[in-house]
């Protein structure tokens, strides 16, 4: 293929990508009929603007994470993982996948609306980016067009993945593949040619460790797995040139050691952070017996999540005896996938030993993703840095899936070869898309996905006087609730105490504990000793919590107390103490 038609197709591929993407999740059945009456008027409820994919939880305080990132970078990176959240703790960026990686598109827009279009945009082009990776990695490795588009949508609707419709960080895998795609490119790599000198690229190899490195800053989620795999492949490639001992141009050599280093480098950046956060937190862990609540069984494996449109309904008896966490505990990768993946192994343009492989890859995977019901993940837990912090194994399911698709798609490779070969000359070609495009329908209907849009909380109008005296608090904190006050805090990120991540810190659990006498003298105390100058208090949050009695408590002394709106602000006299 010329390098012409190679860009031609590519650029075709993404543009499909897209479209498919902006079809799957908003445009098609059941939510794209779904309608509110307001007045004379009916609109639809999956508004970009003012609807959020999921629920109003994670992704809320995903949104306020890609904000936060883009507001970052126009004050220079100052202040970068303190944030303006969980005060006065530092480095509260890195209680979660950071996703600093899209903080250029943080840039575009601002508020409350922005924040929430800018995140709807960035979820689909998520799933775009799954697709087109997984796309390129196949093309590159030697399958044909259907089959390659076969293992992208395998990779971008799995079923198991809108378990994590909450879960931008944990969606974005297409970096993953897009890099392989790139430094296979670039090393002139495939399964069906192996390697050939006169196919290596070394602008492909060093643009694929940007897109590796890329990929890390979006966080550990699925990037730790990421840096490990990708170390065990150059790893196995150094072994493999020591062996064979191929010529290497100058340009591929510096290409990798820039990229490489540039790589580390982020890779140790974040590391840093992550490691420097938990040693703020020492007595915050994830013991085996907490991983245990979240890891896997097998049968998690035929499972899928509630918000798959084929299998959502049909499996709701089946989570419930999951038990725990069902969403990190549904690993369905596709039926359709897993019988074609199955014949992939007696019927396949891959090799018998590639194809060995590839099953030895999905069978430890597995094993791996089931956690502590597996054999193996103690290793990694024990003895492979990086693990000991994560408490959903579930999510390797990614690489397992990586290796049931590129089955797959040897398999459709060879099914059209077969047809080509069988019919006329004239007629070969649409005797292999007859044979292989319905292959490709069947994983993408199984893929269909049942996301809810529901409506965003409005922005409490009393945040915005409050925000005038920063630092605030918001009541009631809980991480349910600070989840959308993030949210609402990408309107001018006033420093304030609330915050919510994949684990509570002492310190923030001890001043929610002590808000909730607010306002009795310990909770002014606190107040004083931290400098909040105003409390929020949210009506329509209040009831059944040790909050309610405030909405008709006299005046207190060094307090003054603003109805607005529905709302409450109390501005903290800071010279009463």
């Amino acid at each position: 293929m010329t390098r012409g038609a190679h860009r031609r197709e590519l650029s075709i591929a993404g543009l499909g990508s897209v479209l498919l993407a902006v079809a799957m999740i908003w445009l098609i059945p059941p939510y794209a009929v779904r309608v509110v009456t307001a007045g004379a008027k009916t609109v639809p409820i999956a508004d970009p603007a003012h609807t959020i994919v999921g629920d109003v939880g994670d992704p809320t305080a995903q949104a306020w994470l890609v904000g936060w990132g883009g507001h970052a970078l126009t004050h220079g990176l100052r202040g970068l993982w303190d944030t303006n959240a969980f005060y006065p703790d530092k480095y509260g960026l890195a209680l979660n996948d950071s996703l600093l990686g899209y903080a250029p598109a943080g840039l575009i827009g601002n508020g409350v609306v922005g924040a929430v279009l800018r995140y709807n945009i960035l979820f689909v082009l998520a799933f775009a980016l799954a697709f087109l990776g997984g796309y390129a990695l196949l093309r590159q490795l030697g399958a044909n067009k259907v089959a390659a588009a076969v293992a992208g949508a395998a990779l971008a609707y799995a079923p198991w993945r809108y378990g994590h419709d909450g879960h931008l960080n944990i969606l974005s895998t297409g970096g993953i593949t897009l890099a392989l795609a790139m430094l296979a490119r670039g090393h002139g790599l495939s399964f069906t040619r192996g390697y050939l000198a006169e196919r290596v690229r070394p602008g492909w190899a060093f643009a694929g460790w940007l897109v590796a490195a890329w990929q890390v800053s979006l966080g550990f989620g699925v990037g730790l797995g990421f840096v490990y795999v990708l170390a065990a492949l150059c790893l196995i490639t150094l072994i493999a040139w020591l062996i064979h001992r191929p010529r290497l141009g100058l340009r591929l050599i510096v290409g990798d050691l820039i990229g490489g280093l540039v790589f580390t480098a982020v890779t140790g950046y974040f590391a840093y952070a992550y490691q420097h956060v938990r040693e703020l937190n020492p007595h915050v862990t994830r013991d085996w017996d907490y991983v245990a609540y979240f890891s896997p069984t097998l049968r998690g494996l035929l499972v899928a999540p509630q918000s798959s449109l084929p299998w959502g309904t049909l499996h709701n008896d089946a989570r419930t005896a999951l038990g725990g966490v069902p969403t990190e505990k549904v690993l369905l990768c596709g039926y359709a996938l897993y019988l074609l993946a199955f014949a992939g192994l007696f019927l396949s343009r891959w090799s018998p030993v590639q194809r060995l492989l590839l099953l030895f890859g999905a069978v430890v995977g597995v094993l791996f993703a089931l956690g502590t019901n597996g054999p193996i993940y103690r290793l990694l837990y024990l003895y492979v840095p990086g693990f000991d912090g994560s408490r959903t194994p579930g999510r390797l399911i990614l690489w397992p899936t990586l290796c049931l698709a590129i089955l797959a798609a040897g398999l459709v490779t060879h099914l059209a070869e077969v047809a080509r070969r069988s019919a006329k000359p004239k007629w070969s070609v649409g005797a292999a898309r007859l044979l292989t495009v319905p292959l490709l329908v069947l994983v993408l209907a199984e893929g269909l996905p049942d996301l809810d849009h529901p409506q965003t909380p409005a922005k409490p109008a009393a945040m915005a006087l409050a925000s005038a005296h920063a630092p605030i608090m918001v009541l009631p904190s809980d991480d349910g609730i600070d989840l959308n006050v993030l949210l609402w805090s990408t309107d001018g990120f006033p420093a304030m105490v609330n915050g919510a991540a994949s684990y509570t810190t002492p310190n923030r659990q001890a001043i929610r504990d002590v808000m909730a006498t607010f306002p009795s003298e310990p909770a002014l105390d606190r107040l004083h000793q931290l400098g909040i100058r105003s409390v929020v208090l949210l009506r329509n949050r209040v009831q059944g919590t040790p909050y309610e009695p405030l909405l008709n408590i006299p005046d207190v002394p060094g307090i003054t107390r603003h109805d607005v709106g529905a709302d409450v602000v109390y501005t903290i006299d800071t010279n009463t103490k």
